[in-house]
């Protein structure tokens, strides 16, 4: 991914955007992480001398957050490991692939802005070299695309 943009946290546009969308029915959020080498911690935070990677980083985010997560009735539906791009950008790689559901978006609201998630998610900050967040409707599966 050399010379792309990082994409890490929302901008306000796009926060703004997902707060106007329905919040009363049930979401899915597609999440693919690409994680720096070393997690990059801010100059002051007590692990920014201690060498993490970014996925001891990723990981240490996932057990912080992962009570929140549950507190707001969210789920992993599905994870899955990177092989290869078949169609889109050839420097695309995920090092971490999910599916989280939420009941609603204003579970996902609270999530992210309980205090308990708002100190871990200091580490997906470190850990993440750059991402994509999207939400998804859910939809009944079946044999054809469509």
């Amino acid at each position: 991914m050399s010379g792309a943009e990082a994409f890490i946290d929302p901008d306000r546009a796009q926060f703004e955007a997902f707060k106007d969308l329905p919040r009363d029915t049930p979401i899915e959020m597609l999440n693919l992480v690409r994680f720096n080498d070393l997690a990059n911690y801010p100059g002051d935070h007590t692990l920014a001398r201690d060498g993490l990677t970014g996925a001891q980083a990723y990981a240490r985010y996932g057990k912080q957050s992962g009570p929140v997560l549950a507190r707001v009735g969210g789920s992993i539906l599905w994870r899955g490991g990177f092989d290869t791009v078949l169609i889109g950008p050839a420097d695309e790689a995920w090092d971490a692939m999910f599916i989280a559901r939420y009941p609603d978006a204003g579970a996902f609201l609270a999530m992210v802005t309980d205090p308990e998630y708002q100190r871990a998610v200091v580490h997906r900050q470190a850990a993440v070299k750059t991402s994509r967040l999207i939400r998804c409707t859910p939809a009944q599966g079946g044999a054809v695309f469509g």
